[in-house]
């Protein structure tokens, strides 16, 4: 076991379990992967030798292993209606009415999202990551994600500005 096991988790686990959760939508898919991405960093240290963002790494890391697991199950197609009927609430409680309001509003956009876009999402929006840092995350073309993004945006924009413009 890696010596640095403890650090790792420690700087990467809140950001890769936000992330898992947001593409899998289910909690327990979310900690059966986190749980794999550690054990294969623990079994095999070497993984991270020669990385050099070793975040990047780590969430491309969790996210082919989430494909994987949901893959495992009979069909994509079911998984995505299944993570997709689950609830989910991405934000803390709102003290404020129009605040709590809008929180739900949005939690509900982004499940509306297709996995894809909602993934490509989370990573700019809460992690902040490039469309460079994102294609590298989850394997795809840096033009492929920022477009994934711009829909995503797009679809948020429009579902959310009547709520917007009610609360402003």
């Amino acid at each position: 076991m890696p010596a640095n096991l403890e650090r790792i988790y420690d700087e990467h686990a809140q950001a890769m379990f936000a992330f898992l959760l947001n593409f899998t939508r289910s909690e327990a898919d979310t900690r059966d992967a986190l749980q794999e991405v550690f054990q294969k960093i623990a079994m095999r240290p070497e993984l991270l030798g020669n990385v050099r963002d070793e975040r990047a790494y780590l969430m491309r890391l969790a996210h082919n292993i989430a494909i994987d697991l949901m893959r495992r199950r009979t069909t994509r197609e079911k998984n995505h209606a299944e993570f997709g009927s689950e609830p989910f609430h991405l934000f803390a409680s709102e003290p404020q009415p129009d605040g709590a309001c809008f929180q739900k509003a949005l939690s509900d956009a982004l499940e509306e999202l297709p996995p894809e876009q909602r993934s490509v999402a989370h990573l700019k929006l809460w992690e902040g990551a490039t469309f460079e840092e994102i294609a590298g995350m989850l394997g795809i073309p840096a033009n492929t994600a920022a477009s994934r993004y711009r829909y995503a945006i797009d679809k948020l924009r429009e579902r959310l500005r009547p709520i917007y413009e009610e609360i402003k």
